[in-house]
């Protein structure tokens, strides 16, 4: 594998520990549902057991500082973590408390909220999902119109918000939600974190293109939230907001994971056969498209070897460096579902999504390499555009690059 290329001894005993650990607990039942799973994140009744047994080792935060529960790993045990996992292709857990809220308490938050939450997101207890997005505002957050009027202790919501992923399982949110119309539209931006318990809250499904039910409309009709729940001050959520969107965007799975995606085409173009009827991986044309793409591939993964080499540890990687590594994993992996779709020929064309997940309710069609890619293909359209669109991504490199 490339990544342990890189290894001093310590990090080699380091990923010979975090094998043994997936061989051991990723057995049975759980690695057939992880490795069938094609959505952006596990099914929630799988990402649960894989939390439970990760928190029990001790390695549900693999980013956070023991101070506060973490693993306290440098960035380079956290990217071998990483790798491992999406080698072996381990359940992907949204951890969104973990992965984005926690950091945000930890910076912004005070004493009482980072006792009260973290363990919480650690044990796994606290189920998060994200309001960011709402109809009229996704990758032009300052759009937000989500009104969070002051009352007394309590801010009152009214407004509703996009593509939660995951609302349907979660019991806590955090919330970008206007406090202010005066001045620039960023100005009056503030966070908060509600559970969805609270009476006037309604979860509606989005149902994706593929057939999953993975995001929502989440509406708020005279929603009380405590102001205890405000994270950092007052209308000044922006520089929180980018804060967040940096782990978001940023190192991780997707990069291990491209190259778990460029095996299984291998696979697929030396079982597929061309129009002459040689099997796919000797024509010329499709050896050139794949090898395009395995460039892509090493690009992202040796930018992230020189971020990781260079950053100094716990501090965080920067917007510009966070948009770098979101459009490169996330136009790649779309490229790779193109050409896997392509090798794929008939099988790409069958609806496979009721034989996945716990509750599949059909056999699967064709050999087991024609399960998932299509799905796959369908639920990645959403890459380039969660998070910030490439187009968004663009811009704040071209202000860096500009001296904006």
């Amino acid at each position: 594998m490339i990544d342990a290329t890189f290894d001093t001894p310590e990090e080699a005993a380091f990923r010979r520990e975090v094998r043994q650990f997936i061989d051991e607990n990723l057995t049975g039942e759980l690695r057939r549902l992880a490795h069938q799973e094609a959505s952006s994140f596990a099914h929630a009744a799988t990402s649960v057991e894989w939390h439970g047994l990760l928190h029990k080792r001790g390695w549900v935060a693999s980013g956070w500082p023991k101070e506060y529960g973490g693993t306290g790993w440098s960035p380079r045990q956290r990217y071998i973590f990483e790798w491992e996992m999406g080698a072996a292709g381990a359940p992907r857990i949204p951890n969104i408390g973990v992965r984005m809220v926690g950091p945000v308490l930890m910076k912004y938050g005070t004493p009482e909220q980072r006792d009260y939450f973290l363990q919480r997101m650690l044990s796994g207890e606290h189920y998060w999902c994200q309001g960011y997005s709402e109809p009229g505002a996704g990758s032009d957050l300052a759009a937000l119109q989500l009104r969070a009027v002051r009352d007394g202790d309590h801010y009152v919501l009214n407004g509703s918000k996009m593509w939660t992923t995951f609302a349907q399982y979660a019991n806590w949110i955090f919330l970008l939600v206007r406090t202010s119309t005066e001045g620039k539209p960023h100005r009056g931006i503030s966070f908060l974190v509600a559970p969805l318990d609270l009476p006037g809250i309604t979860i509606r499904p989005f149902i994706s293109m593929s057939g999953d039910h993975d995001v929502n409309q989440v509406f708020f009709d005279d929603v009380r939230v405590p102001v205890k729940y405000l994270v950092g001050d007052e209308n000044q959520a922006w520089a929180i907001s980018k804060y967040l969107l940096e782990f978001e965007r940023g190192v991780g799975h997707p990069v291990p994971a491209m190259f778990v995606e460029l095996a299984k085409l291998r696979t697929i173009a030396r079982q597929e056969c061309a129009d002459n009827g040689e099997p796919l991986w000797e024509d010329s044309a499709f050896r050139h498209r794949y090898a395009g793409l395995e460039i892509e591939a090493l690009a992202s993964f040796l930018t992230e070897q020189r971020l990781i080499y260079s950053l100094p540890v716990g501090q965080n990687i920067g917007d510009a460096t966070a948009s770098l590594m979101k459009l490169s994993w996330s136009e790649t992996t779309q490229k790779i579902n193109q050409l896997t779709m392509d090798a794929l020929g008939k099988y790409a064309a069958v609806d496979q999504h009721k034989a996945t997940g716990p509750n599949a309710t059909m056999e699967d069609v064709g050999p087991a390499y024609a399960l998932t890619p299509t799905i796959h293909y369908l639920n990645d359209r959403v890459l380039t555009i969660a998070a910030g669109s490439s187009e968004i991504q663009r811009n704040i490199l071209a202000r860096v690059a500009l001296g904006l």
